[in-house]
């Protein structure tokens, strides 16, 4: 991994489909409002996107925690863009501050983080993890 400056930034977009709704993916009964865990997804997908031309070949970016409010609803049909910054870089582990915005308003803020991994010990791992899963 080379270095990542504080201030980097990375954004990432979509448009919100029915398959992105709360009704869809929690319960029926809910209004069709885009849902909290796909917010959290384009919040995702930007910090990734911030920290991925500092990775070396065979390094990941995976998310280790969000501290996420869901501010304002959003219909099917707008776009949703978020936006992250590096606030902090500790070694592996990489802080961002996080927005979401729809075509008309915030619609979401907070904190992310994500830390740097080498993809085939990661892969190994979990290689091992299903084998005493199937074991046992």
């Amino acid at each position: 991994m080379r270095e990542i400056p504080v201030g980097t930034k990375g954004s990432f977009s979509l448009i919100v489909e029915p398959e992105h709704l709360a009704s869809r993916s929690k319960d029926p009964l809910l209004p069709p409002v885009f849902a909290t865990p796909m917010m959290i997804l384009v919040m995702e997908n930007a910090a990734f996107s911030a920290v991925r031309p500092f990775l070396d070949p065979g390094e990941t970016a995976v998310g280790t925690a969000v501290d996420i409010r869901h501010l304002a609803a959003t219909p099917v049909g707008q776009r949703v863009t978020a936006e992250a910054e590096v606030t902090k870089v500790d070694g592996r582990r990489i802080e961002f501050a996080v927005r979401a915005r729809d075509e008309v308003e915030e619609i979401g803020r907070g904190k992310h983080e994500r830390a740097v991994v080498d993809l085939g010990r990661a892969i190994e791992r979990l290689e091992r993890k299903s084998a005493r899963r199937s074991i046992g």
